[in-house]
């Protein structure tokens, strides 16, 4: 006859090769978010930037299965509960897509076509600040007063 220990060990295996042990700890983890999260204190204002970052990522984070994270990003973000139309995504970050990536997120192509570039600048894209972005404390643009 099995032991206690024996049988713990055996549950645990057998959910951890079902890979649902892992979405029971990321459920858990949701869910005490939701029950910690105070819903009185308002959310900072979600920049356009923001808004557009945290759709790629949950696009992202859904088509990977990662639902549980995703929805403790939409609750934590303060983002739309509706995601924002594909279409729209791409026309804001000036993408073009043909048939087959629009199978994938975003996210994925926008990688690829840094990873793949070549020439001299191969994968690099020259960055400059913005004042109309946030600054990573309070997801305020830099230049507005505390």
């Amino acid at each position: 006859m099995a032991t206690i220990a024996e049988l713990k060990c055996a549950l645990k295996e057998t959910l951890e090769s079902r890979g649902v042990l892992g979405q029971l700890k990321a459920r858990i983890r949701a869910e005490v978010f939701n029950a910690l999260d105070d819903q009185s204190e308002p959310r900072p204002p979600l920049s356009h930037e923001n808004l557009l970052i945290n759709e790629l990522i949950r696009e992202y984070l859904e088509f990977n299965k990662y639902r549980y994270t995703a929805s403790v990003l939409t609750a934590e973000s303060g983002q739309p509960e509706i995601p924002l139309d594909r279409e729209f995504l791409a026309n804001e970050l000036n993408v073009s897509e043909d048939v087959s990536s629009r199978s994938v997120p975003l996210l994925y192509g926008l990688i690829s076509h840094f990873v793949n570039s070549t020439g001299e600048n191969k994968g690099k894209l020259f960055i400059k600040s913005t004042a109309s972005l946030p600054s990573r404390e309070t997801n305020r643009p830099p230049d507005a007063e505390s």
